[in-house]
């Protein structure tokens, strides 16, 4: 483990390269003993000094894909916090962010809290209020996105903002392992998948995120808001893209960029 000030230190300057909109290295490179769990805890360093309230969390490697691109073989998560949430109907502002990237994902709404370190996927069936469209708008403070596993731990799992859509559909009206996703580019298809690319069913990321992050006294409950992760590659968001995704069973969510 780093001391407390190591920690303290990188945290520091994640949420700079953030509000600077100025990417820095890889923590690794200053830091090649970096691990798993201290980036979980320079993560936590930045989400307790935010003011925003947390409203859900996310998954990320959670495709068999991105999982052996990195070399781990788990998913990681991060934070969502209430000001982090995107409009469907205002364009977001490009150069907020450093390398904004979309993602398509199937949202869980969460109807009552779910278990600790005992959570089955039967148990987030039970929970789950409804599914919902999504986009995901992933970002990275860590320079040109060359991450490693620490580094996007550390950096709230690339998440920089959500959008969902308002579709709202029980778990017993769709089968959640075979929703077709497709995502648009103004008229041009730019990425499509299906939900059972993550983990072949997104239930069982869900149940994995709530063990997970019961090691850390966190439990996901009723109200919360889970994005288990992409159901294709992510794409650049330029200013002036206007994206739309469309999932089979649940509609449709959009978001728009601009920016100088």
């Amino acid at each position: 483990m780093l001391s407390e000030l190591e920690l303290s230190t990188l945290a520091d300057r994640l949420r700079d390269a953030e509000r600077d909109r100025a990417p820095i290295p890889p923590l690794v490179e200053s830091h090649p003993k970096l691990e798993a769990a201290d980036a979980y805890e320079i993560q936590l360093h930045n989400i307790r000094r935010r003011t925003a309230s947390v409203v859900g969390h996310k998954v990320g490697l959670s495709s068999r894909a991105m999982q052996e691109m990195m070399g781990v073989d788990e998913p990681d998560y991060g934070h969502l916090l209430a000001d982090m949430g995107l409009s469907e109907t205002v364009p977001v502002d490009a150069t907020r962010y450093c390398y904004p990237r979309v993602e398509i994902e199937v949202a869980f709404l969460l109807g009552a809290d779910l278990p600790g370190e005992d959570c089955t996927e039967d148990d987030v069936v039970a929970a789950t209020e409804a599914y919902a469209p999504s986009i995901e708008l992933i970002d990275s403070r860590i320079l040109d996105w060359r991450i490693s596993l620490a580094d996007t731990i550390a950096d709230n799992a690339s998440s920089a903002g959500f959008v969902v859509g308002a579709a709202r559909v029980p778990p017993s009206e769709v089968d959640i392992r075979r929703i077709d996703a497709v995502l648009y580019r103004g008229t041009e298809v730019v990425a499509q998948g299906r939900s059972d690319a993550v983990l072949g069913n997104p239930v069982t990321a869900v149940a994995w995120l709530a063990r997970t992050v019961a090691r850390f006294g966190v439990r996901l409950r009723a109200g919360h808001l889970i994005l288990p992760g992409a159901c294709a590659r992510a794409i650049d968001a330029r200013p002036g893209d206007e994206f739309r995704a469309s999932f089979t069973g649940l509609g449709d969510v959009s978001l728009s960029f601009v920016g100088g």
